[in-house]
């Protein structure tokens, strides 16, 4: 059932452009301006961390824009604490955007005696007073259903798309890779979106972080290839696919992450590495090495959380927004003629 009143935003630390970025964007859809609500987010010399909430969010309906990137366990806090001050503060609704949801990773026990730290986190959000979750791209689908409140996670394969058919004139010889197994239907959903065939990266690691050999499964000589996934961390095994794609044939290597995490050497592996160019998406905010590196661009997301926001508040079809047909109006300008 929709509420009747207004959306209103309300914005923590972890990525503050991509707040700022929503709000406009819901501005122009709407009409009017929107700003997010004016609000006081520090910490204490120990470490803890205050809000408040300078305006009346009595009966409103909010929007908390908040991902639990790194720091992962200081912005988490921050969407927890946010949470409460909203739901003692007579809030109608809590609805937390989370862009890039961290722990994603720890979605089930990989071995005897370890925590399955997404379902932990799903509940301490739930018991901070969310009521409904907005995200991109889960690691696993099945974290959806750790949360016992609505789940709406969005997609950037959309986005990739349209950005693919933009930048890629001739889609004649462009190929899709999954760089490992678990990836592929990931993989497969983009290629059915732009009509081209998909291709595997096979990884046997021998332990964590570190890939022991690689397999490309499929023909991928002569191919310009797109690889697909959702994160990108110290980029080791990307880099690893782009070259063994390389040796096998292909003329170019591109990659399409949703989320940026890029830590460690990630960028400085990028640089030197044989990809053309890496596009990631702005749900973990950029760091300066990473807006200055030449062979990684940045696509929004803002369009289309924005329109998110506004369909959830108005009780309207946020699976729309899977629709690359849906979404070129909202990207318009961007991508001409998409």
């Amino acid at each position: 059932m929709p509420i009747t009143t207004e959306p209103k935003l309300i914005a923590g630390n972890a990525n503050k452009p991509l707040a700022t970025a929503i709000a406009k964007r819901m501005s122009m859809h709407r009409g009017v301006r929107v700003e997010a609500v004016d609000t006081r987010v520090e910490r204490f010399n120990d470490g803890e961390i205050f809000v408040e909430v300078f305006e009346n969010v009595r009966g409103e309906d909010m929007f908390i824009i908040q991902s639990t990137s790194n720091p992962a366990n200081d912005n988490l806090m921050e969407l927890l604490i946010m949470s409460d001050a909203l739901k003692r503060s007579s809030a109608a609704r809590i609805t937390a955007v989370i862009p890039y949801f961290g722990y994603a990773r720890q979605d089930r026990r990989t071995k005897a005696r370890t925590p399955i730290s997404a379902k932990l986190v799903a509940n301490l959000i739930e018991k901070a007073g969310v009521e409904r979750v907005l995200t991109m791209d889960l690691h696993a689908a099945q974290i959806q259903g750790f949360f016992d409140v609505p789940v709406d996670n969005l997609y950037a394969s959309p986005i990739f798309a349209l950005d693919i058919m933009h930048h890629f004139k001739d889609m004649s010889d462009v190929m899709v890779v999954s760089p490992d197994v678990g990836g592929v239907a990931r993989a497969r959903e983009l290629a059915q979106r732009i009509k081209a065939p998909l291709s595997i990266v096979d990884k046997r690691r021998e332990k964590p972080g570190e890939v022991a050999e690689m397999t490309v499964i499929g023909d991928v000589k002569g191919k310009k290839c797109i690889i697909v996934d959702d994160i990108c961390d110290t980029a080791g095994t990307l880099c690893k696919a782009a070259e063994v794609l390389m040796s096998a044939g292909a003329t170019e290597v591109h990659s399409y992450i949703t989320h940026g995490v890029l830590s460690g050497p990630a960028v400085e592996r990028i640089t030197k590495s044989v990809m053309k160019s890496l596009v990631i998406t702005d749900s973990i905010e950029p760091t300066e090495p990473v807006k200055k590196c030449k062979n990684i661009r940045i696509v929004p997301t803002a369009p289309m959380f924005a329109q998110a926001i506004l369909n959830i508040s108005g009780g309207t079809s946020v699976s729309s927004l899977f629709d690359a047909d849906t979404l070129a109006p909202i990207y318009e300008g961007m991508y001409p003629g998409a």
